[in-house]
This record gives C-alpha cells, structure tokens and sequence, in this order.
C-alpha cells in the first residue's frame, strides 16, 4: 500500500514540487562566480546552441539558465531528458527554472533501437528548436551511464544542426554527493558555487573524433569547475 502510494503520480507531482521549490531556494542563495562569461553572453539574447555538461551537474547547472533568464525573459531552452519515469520527474522540476523538457534519448538516433526510445522524434523537437534560435541543454552521459561517456547523439545534433556545443560545469563548496552511478551532486543552501563556461566547439561531422572533443571539453569544464572550488 504505501509503495503503491509513492510511485502515484500524484505523490511524484508533489515530490517534484518540493523538490523544484528546495534547488530553487538552493541555488538563489548561493553566491555564484562565472568563469567564461565571454563565451555564454553571445548566446542569451539569442542564437541556437546546444549546452551540454555531465550528468552530475544536473541539479546545479539551473543556476546558470537563471542567470540567463534573468538578462533576457525571452530566452527559451529544451533539456533533453529521459522518457522514463526519473525523466518525468526531472520534467517537472524543470517547471521551477523556465525550461521546457523533451524527452528523449542522448543515444544516436538512428535505427530501430534508438527509435524505440524516441530518439528519433526528440531529435527532430531539438532540431526544430535550434532552427528557431532557441538553446537546447544536453547530458550527454544520461540517464544511466555510464559516467562521463557521452552518447553519439550529442555530435549528431550539434553536426546536422550547425549549432555551436557550449562545454559547462558546476560546482559547490557546499554539498552532498549521491551514491548514484554518476555520483550526482546536490546542493546546499547559502554557500559559494562556481560556473564554468568552454569556448563553443564547431562540430561538423558525427565522427568519433568530434564527439571526443566534446567529451574532453566537459570534464575540463568539470575539472576547472573542480579547481575553482578546491
């Protein structure tokens, strides 16, 4: 009975509520530092990009498009997140923070596989979105890992959509560090966090080669993002 009561969707919908309502509380007290402001103010007034970190970053890294927002109100993102029901949850957070999810899979999309998981029919939303001059946010390695991998998917869109990959990171002083497979970072409130921001790689083909730049990119982006709050 009481686990039937908490895979409801009603207690998912106010557990994604509390939960927005705690990282929005969390990170609005954080007094944040961004590294590479140079390389994000191109993109908030507008222009397609796709902006990818890890997956660990994941409750962090709405800090950033607040910070977005908060210069231009206009300024629209899709985050790409899984169809699962962890995506769905994700979904509804994404409420507290002015972004629209899509779901889907950051796996290539081709072949039966990959449309199965709605690969195809996400890429084409990401795909209509960055022709519309909208930002697209992407975790690469999610949702199950493995850590710090990144699917092809990420180098596919960036290629066929001539969308520049903006590499991000974030990190705080302040925090707790899940047992979860990519070891996912939670925030704690009225501490110092870090933004980290990458020149934006042109990517233009789907290549191995292309997809290792990006991946390298987001762990320097981690690893910087490390240093600054060591």
């Amino acid at each position: 009975m009481f686990t039937r009561v908490l895979n409801s969707q009603a207690a998912q919908r106010a557990a994604a509520f509390l939960l927005g309502c705690y990282l929005r509380f969390a990170l609005s007290t954080t007094r944040w530092t961004l590294e590479g402001e140079a390389h994000l103010a191109p993109f908030v007034e507008g222009g397609a990009v796709v902006v990818a970190f890890w997956h660990e970053c994941l409750p962090l890294m709405p800090a950033m498009w607040l910070h977005v927002w908060r210069q231009n109100r206009r300024r629209t993102a899709r985050v790409l997140v899984s169809r699962h029901r962890d995506g769905r949850f994700i979904g509804a957070i994404l409420q507290h923070f002015h972004a629209t999810p899509v779901y889907g899979s950051a796996a290539r999309v081709s072949g039966k596989r990959a449309k199965e998981r709605g690969g195809a029919t996400s890429l084409r939303a990401l795909l209509t979105a960055l022709e519309a001059a909208e930002a697209v946010v992407i975790t690469p390695d999610g949702p199950r890992g493995p850590p710090r991998v990144a699917a092809p998917g990420v180098a596919q869109l960036a290629a066929v959509s001539g969308a520049p990959v903006l590499p991000a990171a974030a990190r705080m002083r302040h925090r707790i560090r899940l047992r979860s497979w990519d070891h996912m970072i939670l925030p704690l409130p009225l501490g110092r966090g870090v933004l980290v921001c990458l020149p934006p790689i042109k990517v233009t083909d789907e290549s191995e080669a292309s997809l290792g730049r990006v991946a390298a990119a987001l762990t320097e982006a981690a690893a910087r993002a490390d240093q600054l709050c060591a």
